[in-house]
């Protein structure tokens, strides 16, 4: 099983759901607000004072729990729909998930997602 984390432009949610609910199996997904600094482009990536600026920007955080074989088709859908071709396009994390547990029925790892 894989957790998905994906930081994306607010203005990007539209098409990163379209992208989602188009995959054949989706499992689900939240959608939580966030604010962030970007990386850096000084020297090993520090702030210069030539950036734009350094206040926190909004974004907005993807979290998909999934499994294994669903998850290729999940960060290409992510990427590609997120994808603007500028700096602060986002991220995509996927991480191993050592278990899952659905509240409501008690099922437990890829039956509960």
């Amino acid at each position: 099983m894989k957790q998905i984390t994906a930081i994306i432009r607010p203005n990007r949610l539209e098409a990163v759901e379209t992208a989602l609910h188009a995959l054949p199996h989706l499992p689900g997904f939240t959608v939580f607000k966030a604010t962030g600094h970007a990386r850096g482009h000084g020297q090993d990536h520090r702030f210069v004072a030539d950036e734009w600026n350094p206040d926190a920007h909004d974004a907005l955080v993807l979290l998909v729990l999934c499994t294994d074989d669903d998850a290729p088709a999940i960060v290409e859908a992510v990427t590609e729909a997120a994808h603007t071709g500028h700096p602060g396009d986002g991220i995509v994390g996927i991480a191993e998930l050592a278990a899952a547990v659905r509240i409501r029925t008690g099922e437990r790892d890829a039956a509960a997602l």
